[in-house]
């Protein structure tokens, strides 16, 4: 016969006491996480999928922000297996959250995210030295993450993602990585309708309470989920700023927990606004529109006819960048590639007609330790066949100086006439210019390479990672 009903609750009593006891354990020894361990209700799954939804548990533990989905009966046997496993599994989806993993808009291979998401996670729990979340499982995670933490600068579930697409790993290599990282079932964060989060679900708030669209995949789009996403940001940015500052000891031993952080907090930029900065106004012939009174104009055509009171201007003042300067830092630690995706990115957002001028006055300047090159730009088309034919110069040393100094001298022969500004792309181990120019400039940085470099507090400083570029 199957299980009474008061067996059943009883059950799933002593399950939910396991979840709070985990959580009130976390709580006492780590108390920056403690808006983030709040934040979460307890949906009892006893036949082993999420209610409401049809989707399967896939495991024990489950959670999409708001609710911890748990199977009684798994939570009863892991904890009297290892207690100390069940407190881990709390912390690792708490960091899911915290680290934004569930919150993703587009991925080219999930299983391949998932992975990275659960090696994240459990990298920053171990960092914490918790003997209260010192599992078994570290054992079989340990050498890996050692070796992955020699290749992979930045241990973010971003970084690891990437080193897991461009380090393609047999099956069997995969799934015996799957089972030591893994703690939760991902498969809630990839549904794409939220609808079926609505009514919720039973437990510690009660039955039937309303609540958040949870961290899903494409219902992202939804306002609950976004509400629920950017709360989460607004926790990540505390902790890291608790962390930095009340709880430094802490944060100087959580090195993979605080670079998750930083990845999760970096702002993010629109590199298309970012060089319109760099525009001057400019006078094109066009019809201006939004100059033009429309109740004059029919006015006169309903008054005499074919005769408008008014003309339409036929010019009209836009934004354009027409006097440019590109330096490249040609310094060893830059890679061709890299540079080649930098240019063409920069010159397929001016090349459009709105922001870049018929007649231009482009330079594109190499230089390390010393001036390599100046190509001088001066209508669209040639910038096509320079980026194709383009090589690189240089590999010596990194200084920053030279290019402002030769600038200087252009504006000084008037070279430029009305100079827009001037983009930097390095890898930032250089020597700044100490005197602020008289036009603006910009350092463009690879979060790989230069994510905390210091530049002088007259230029501006753009953090880009490789897929923005």
């Amino acid at each position: 016969m199957g299980e009474s009903m008061n067996d059943s609750e009883h059950i799933n009593a002593l399950a939910l006491d396991i979840l709070r006891l985990s959580r009130n354990t976390l709580l006492v020894n780590l108390r920056f996480l403690d808006r983030a361990l709040s934040m979460f209700g307890y949906v009892s799954c006893p036949d082993g999928s999420i209610p409401r939804t049809g989707v399967p548990l896939g495991g024990g533990l489950a959670t999409d922000g708001k609710r911890i989905y748990y199977a009684p009966k798994w939570v009863l046997l892991r904890y009297r297996k290892e207690k100390e496993a069940i407190v881990r599994d709390y912390l690792h989806m708490v960091f899911h959250c915290v680290f934004h993993h569930a919150f993703v808009d587009t991925l080219l291979d999930i299983p391949r995210w998932d992975l990275a998401c659960d090696i994240a996670a459990e990298s920053a729990i171990e960092d914490l030295h918790l003997s209260c979340a010192t599992a078994i499982r570290r054992n079989e995670q340990d050498a890996f993450v050692r070796k992955l933490q020699n290749e992979v600068k930045l241990f973010s579930a971003e970084k690891i993602y990437a080193w897991l697409m461009d380090n393609p790993l047999s099956d069997d290599d995969f799934a015996k990585l799957k089972r030591a990282f893994e703690a939760d079932s991902h498969d809630i964060w990839y549904l794409r309708s939220s609808s079926a989060f609505e009514q919720g679900g039973e437990g510690e708030d009660g039955p039937g309470q309303s609540g958040e669209a949870g961290c899903v995949y494409a219902a992202g789009h939804g306002a609950g989920s976004e509400n629920l996403g950017q709360e989460w940001k607004d926790i990540a940015r505390r902790m890291q700023t608790d962390l930095e500052s009340f709880t430094k000891i802490q944060g100087d031993q959580a090195g993979s927990m605080m670079q998750s952080l930083r990845e999760v907090n970096r702002e993010r930029y629109d590199y298309s606004a970012f060089l319109r900065k760099f525009a001057v106004p400019d006078e094109t012939m066009k019809i201006n529109d939004d100059e033009f009174d429309y109740i004059f104009y029919t006015y006169g055509m309903d008054l005499y006819g074919k005769m408008p009171l008014i003309e339409p201007l036929e010019y009209k003042e836009v934004r354009r960048i027409r006097e440019f300067v590109i330096a490249i830092d040609t310094s060893g630690s830059v890679q061709g590639d890299t540079v080649q995706r930098f240019l063409n990115k920069t010159w397929n957002i001016l090349k459009q007609q709105e922001s870049f001028a018929s007649r231009i006055n482009l330079h594109i300047i190499q230089c390390d330790a010393e001036i390599q090159e100046d190509r001088k730009i001066t209508a669209p088309e040639e910038i096509d066949e320079y980026i194709k034919t383009m090589r690189l110069r240089g590999f010596g040393g990194t200084d920053f100086r030279p290019v402002f100094e030769y600038v200087d001298r252009l504006c000084r022969e008037k070279e430029f006439a009305h100079l827009g500004g001037l983009i930097y792309f390095t890898d930032g181990y250089g020597t700044f210019p100490e005197k602020q120019p008289d036009y603006r400039a910009a350092f463009v940085f690879l979060d790989e390479e230069c994510n905390n470099c210091d530049v002088p507090v007259w230029a501006i400083k753009l953090v880009l990672r490789k897929d923005e570029i």
